[in-house]
């Protein structure tokens, strides 16, 4: 009754709408039949447009595609409750808890189809459903992307995507989701056969109580689903013409598909010859064997819905009709042969036999077709795998000098169903009339080995789990023989083709005349007997587990046009997905070599996945040979894998990156972001999350597994954290039987320089570890680069920088009442509510409670820091805190070297309730330690805040000043992303392709020199401006700002501007602004500031539209507070809002013109009164110096900029 109610709810989601369907954007006035079938009968093709596709796809370069970027192609949420489909888009903000990025542009800027509100106590689904769609051909294929996020993916209960199909007057299952799988955008194919008339698509997510998953969908695309175009054609020797005019390949005439699109190859005149037999009454002339497991007739609408079970018949596309088939939850169990004979046939040459067959749900079912003769069995045909919740035709020929019997045999692996449907003998396959009729051999032993193990070619039975594993197991070595390591000498060495398509891979003999590049024997591409117009597909059996240096080695040969390919993937079942490892192109020449494919660490278990596809019909040819694997057992430990310090010059060392994501870290010697930190021309290791199809949340650098240490020791490295929206570098510790534990942790830009990290690697006692460098995909504009790693004894001491986000880097807290490591997400004491670094309530940071209950009035916590080494004659001690707004106590900074403490720095109030930064200038005669002291006030609430400390060479810099030649002095980019603001880089003048900016700092003039940068060709849907903020500085009555600007932004590209602008709890307002321009070398720019409170001065780039290209830089910074800017000669301006600054430079404009008219009249006048006929003599090349906006009477002057070409 629950199976006939969702029907009945499926049919009056879909079939109530399928007269009218969506509106379609029809430019040519094509006719309602035409609309929405696959075939562009406009010349602009707009009559495939809102189609539950789009004409194409400009990012993903595919035709009948939807990638929701414009809109949603006319996908309507049909669901009953609250619980829906929207078109949404990813965030950073929520990392997490659902994509971090769509899967056609890969960032958070993408658009898909995502679930919300799930329910919370009952089970509910979301319904999403096409717009009508006219006809399908057989070879049409559906593909899309979904991603399942959530704390439900757990559960013994998961949430099951259906994508469905619904015509006439029901609804078929075309496909479900696998029952198991992890995080991440996983790809579905769905076949839905021929369908004759109007259709459309119904997804649905059924979500279990408490669940809380979220699926998106994204990147949907229709392949090969129109028909054939009428006309006539000029058909091949092998090929017959169908009523269109389009030609077929006459075997596949009378086989029970309408290829032709018409009927013509079906007419049931020529076909009348040919034996069908489509189970609908009963096995016609067919024989299943009584045992068990035996061939079953039934249908979609009994078996039900389990994963494996087919979802309706091939004869009528209808879950009412009949098949055979065969499964695993029979008394027997998985691995039972299931046996249908045929009668006995005349000996022929010409008798073949077409027959569908369903294979899901198991990657060890199989199904043979054979023919016998005197009791004697001989195999034709082996199909082996999981080929999909699909019918998939197969053909097979007999030429047999006496009489024979077909003998079909199918295994069901476990979970797994086998089926076949339509079986179609020819004209040429005989009854034999006479005696003796043929009888089939006697069905074979039980096994000697139980259901999950497998028997050793010696003898004896070995657990399923050790085959295939690496390691030789049975006596004779037979357990690893038929795995994929082969010459195809001996046969295909376990690989089996899962081909559902027109192309198949098959051993296949080197002749004398053949391309000698592999020799002997070797796997090919073939013509197949598939419907689909899909890649050739092989696989080998469950491999694993793979150590981290797991390789596959193997010879190959292509010959292609650029359409042509061949690619090696990994298909690991834990995690439901597949990555791809290798891959090459058809050049249109022959193409031949060996190749080390890396494999990597895996669980058990995996599968190596074979893809070709080449174009049989011309001279195109492809083939694989030598297939190795090379050190891929567990416990195989490559020479060097203690090597933990590297330079990577000559390789990795003792490290190796992760192989399961698509998101890696590549050994580089730069490609425009920056040199490697040894030489300056040498390698590194380099993560790029903007790499093409870098889809993955992670990328992970690993050590080998590494023995167990009793002491403690210092790993320190060099990286490089670049781009406007850069995300997280972690260095991890894994120790075995334990969690991992974050070591080091930066995120977020630290401009295109080399900075030093240090992490203590704690002794571990007994137990073996790893250590990992993981490079988050939270960002998605930049990169992150690894150099110069080099491990010593010893702990590491003091950190220079310390953000607290991984630990409190051996600050230690003292008194009876002390300071905690907190974020305001997870912690229990009153604090900030984000932390300083990140910007984020699950930002780390140090808080005393100063509350008379937890600090009484005059009590002292401190919290001292390890010892500092002088590196400079003078250090800059910087560090940011938080006092609350009520009784804060007070916050007492102390700098003791020599066993002699003195007072630096103090604080009992703040205005505010912003960070703030405080900084000491510390000259040091030895070691010297820093200690902060809060004080309790005796109030009821009050708190204490540190974060993000940091230890330069030389003196500080004033607040609201900075060069940039060793830091960024407390200037920094926002890093809340839901701001969707860019952040500034930080660079020297060497030129960058990535990065570019001028060749030369203002303060030294060279390219070694420092500034900060911005490049404006990122502005645009994801975030239009670029913001740089100063320290949080006192009110100024008369201060003055003095700055250095570069920028190189083309005039027809100029939509943009520069801005100061101070903030403050008063607002937000602009002081300066000039528009975007090429400003000749380095400008000077002076600003008066006032302000009656507490502000910050922001630097901020934005545009108006979109594309802006060109680059900004600053340097040179300087706050002068109190004096005001009376030494040059600019008045104060007037503090007015863009908008109004916008009004009067189109007024000044006018005026302009109006006045170069005026001049130039007169300009004209005058020449010719002088008689002059030359033109004006150029201008000499000015000094660098102030540029051409100047101060007069609190106006903003702008005079003209010079035009590109002009000499300054």
């Amino acid at each position: 009754m629950a199976r006939q109610a969702v029907l009945t709810l499926l049919l009056l989601l879909a079939g109530t709408v399928l007269p009218g369907g969506s509106t379609v954007v029809n430019s040519c006035s094509s006719t309602a039949e035409r609309l929405c079938d696959f075939l562009c009968d406009c010349s602009n093709c707009s009559d495939e447009n809102q189609c539950g596709y789009m004409r194409g796809s400009a990012v993903l370069g595919t035709p009948f595609t939807c990638d929701f970027e414009e809109g949603d192609c006319g996908w309507q949420d049909v669901s009953t409750s609250t619980y829906r489909w929207v078109r949404g888009w990813a965030s950073l903000a929520t990392w997490g808890t659902g994509p971090h990025s769509d899967h056609t542009v890969g960032t958070d800027l993408g658009w898909f189809m995502v679930t919300v509100y799930p329910p919370a106590k009952t089970t509910a689904t979301a319904w999403l459903r096409s717009p009508v769609m006219r006809e399908a051909a057989t070879t049409c294929e559906i593909r899309a992307w979904y991603h399942l996020s959530g704390s439900g993916l757990n559960q013994t209960e998961r949430p099951v995507l259906h994508l469905a199909v619904a015509y006439r007057d029901e609804v078929v299952g075309l496909w479900q989701s696998p029952e198991h799988g992890g995080e991440g955008w996983h790809q579905l194919v769905a076949y839905p056969g021929r369908i004759a008339e109007q259709f459309q698509l119904i997804f649905s997510l059924t979500q279990p109580p408490t669940c809380g998953a979220e699926l998106a969908l994204d990147d949907i695309v229709f392949r090969n689903c129109g028909l054939p175009e009428p006309g006539q054609q000029v058909c091949r020797a092998e090929e017959s013409q169908c009523g269109r005019g389009s030609c077929l390949a006459r075997h596949r005439f009378c086989d029970g598909t309408d290829d032709c699109g018409d009927g013509s190859d079906e007419n049931a005149t020529q076909c009348k010859s040919f034996t069908p037999c489509s189970f609908e009454q009963n096995l016609c002339d067919w024989e299943a064997e009584v045992g068990q497991p035996a061939w079953e007739r039934n249908t979609s609408l009994n078996l039900g819905t389990a994963y494996g079970i087919p979802t309706r018949d091939h004869s009528s596309n209808s879950r009412a009709g009949f098949f055979l088939h065969v499964g695993s939850a029979s008394a027997v169990g998985a691995g039972g042969t299931a046996r249908l004979s045929s009668p006995t046939f005349q000996a022929t040459n010409s008798c073949s036999l077409v027959l569908y067959c369903h294979l899901h749900g198991s990657d060890t079912s199989s199904l043979s077709i054979s023919y016998v003769t005197s009791s004697t069995k001989h195999l034709v045909r082996e199909r082996t795998g999981d080929l999909g919740s699909c019918w998939v035709r197969e053909r097979v020929d007999f030429n047999v000098t006496g009489s024979f019997k077909v003998l079909i045999e199918g295994v069901a692996g476990s979970a797994g169903t086998v089926a076949i449907d339509d079986l179609i003998l020819s004209p040429g396959c005989k009854r034999e009339q006479e005696k003796p009729l043929t009888t089939l051999p006697s069905r074979a032993g039980a096994s000697p080995c139980a259901a999950e193990e497998v028997a050793c070619d010696s003898g004896g039975c070995i657990g399923a789990e050790l085959a295939c594993d690496f390691a030789e197991t049975c006596a004779d070595g037979s357990d690893e023989k038929r795995c994929g390591a082969t010459t195809f000498e001996a046969g295909a060495g376990g690989w089996h083709d899962v081909s559902v398509g027109q192309l198949r891979w098959g051993v296949q003999r080197g002749t004398e005349s053949a391309d000698t590049v592999l020799a002997g024997a070797f796997l090919a591409l073939q013509a197949g007997e598939g419907q689909m117009l899909a890649a050739a597909k092989a696989r080998t059996p469950l491999l694993g587990p793979s150590g981290p240096a797991c390789a596959m080695e193997m010879s190959y040969r292509i010959h292609s046009g650029p359409q042509g390919f061949l690619t090696v993937s990994v298909v690991d079942h834990t995690t439901g997905t597949t990555h791809l490892a290798w891959h090459t192109q058809g050049h249109g020449s022959m193409a031949w070599g060996h190749v080390h494919i890396p494999l990597g660490e895996r669980t058990r278990p995996f599968q190596v996945e074979l893809l070709g596809l080449v174009d049989l019909q011309g001279s195109a040819s492809a083939a694989v040979d030598n297939v190795t694997f090379v050190q891929c057992h567990i416990d195989v430990v490559p020479p060097g894998a203690a090597e933990l310090s590297c330079n990577f010059e000559r390789g990795m060392c003792g490290w190796y990156p992760d192989q399961s994501s698509n998101f890696k870290w590549v050994r580089s010697t730069g490609q425009g972001q920056g040199s490697d930190h040894t030489t300056g021309s040498g390698y590194f290791l380099a993560a790029d999350p903007s790499a093409p199809w870098s889809r993955g949340q992670r990328a992970q650098l690993i050590t080998y597994r590494q023995e167990p240490t009793a002491a403690p020791r210092c790993l320190s490295f060099w990286y490089r954290l670049a781009g406007p929206q850069i995300g997280t570098l972690n260095l991890k510790l894994r120790l075995e039987g334990a969690e991992e534990t974050v070591l080091w942790t930066q995120r977020g830009t630290q401009g295109s320089v080399w900075h030093r990290g240090r992490a203590t690697l704690p002794a571990t006692g007994r137990r073996w570890y790893r250590v990992a460098f993981e490079a988050l995909r939270d960002g998605f504009l930049g990169d992150m680069a690894l150099d110069d790693l080099a491990l010593t004894a010893g702990p590491c001491g003091a950190e220079l920088s310390c953000s607290f986000e991984a630990d409190a880097c051996g600050l230690v807290a003292s008194g009876q009442h002390t300071w905690l490591r907190q974020s305001n997400g997870t912690g229990t004491t009153a604090g900030p509510p984000a932390d300083h670094t990140t910007g984020t309530a699950a930002g780390h940071y140090m808080v005393v409670s100063t509350g008379r209950g937890s600090l009484p009035a005059g009590h002292v916590a401190a919290l001292t820091s390890q010892p500092y080494q002088p590196s400079a004659p003078a250090q800059c001690l910087a560090f940011w805190y938080q006092l609350s707004a009520r009784t804060p106590g007070s916050l007492g900074v102390f700098v003791e070297q020599s066993g002699v403490r003195r007072k630096v720095m103090g604080m009992s109030a703040m205005e505010g309730d912003a960070w703030h930064r405080g900084h000491v200038t510390v000259w040091p005669d030895g070691d010297w330690q820093v200690i902060f002291e809060a004080v309790g006030a005796g109030g009821d609430h009050g708190y204490i805040a540190l974060d993000d400390l940091h230890v330069s060479d030389g003196a500080c810099p004033e607040p609201g000043s900075c060069d940039f030649e060793r830091d960024m002095c407390g200037w920094s980019s926002p890093s809340d992303p839901r701001l969707h603001s860019f952040a500034w880089g930080w660079k020297s003048g060497v030129l960058l392709a990535k990065y570019p900016g001028p060749e030369q700092d203002h303060t030294l003039g060279t390219r070694n020199g420092r500034y900060v940068h911005f490049d404006t060709s990122v502005l645009g849907p994801g975030g239009t401006t670029a913001r740089l903020e100063s320290q949080h500085l006192p009110a100024a009555a008369d201060s003055c700002l003095r700055f250095w600007y570069h920028m190189d932004i083309p005039e027809h590209l100029s939509c943009g501007e520069l801005r100061v602008m101070l903030h403050s709890t008063a607002g937000q307002r602009t002081v300066w602004s000039v528009a975007g321009h090429r400003s000749r070398g380095w400008q000077g720019g002076v600003v008066p500031v006032r302000s009656t409170s507490e502000f910050q001065i922001i630097f901020e780039l934005t545009t108006r539209r979109w594309p802006m290209e060109g680059t900004v830089a600053l340097d040179d910074i300087v706050y002068s507070a109190g004096g005001g800017c009376h030494s040059s000669l600019e008045v104060p301006v007037e503090e007015k809002s863009s908008s109004s600054f916008v009004a009067e430079v189109v007024l000044g404009l006018l005026l302009a013109i109006i006045i170069l008219a005026l001049v130039a009249a007169g300009g004209w006048y005058w020449l010719k009164r002088q008689g002059l006929a030359s033109g004006m003599p150029a201008e000499s090349n000015a000094p660098q110096g102030f540029d051409n906006i100047t101060f007069r009477d609190d106006k903003v002057i702008i005079s003209p900029v010079p035009k590109e070409g002009d000499e300054d």
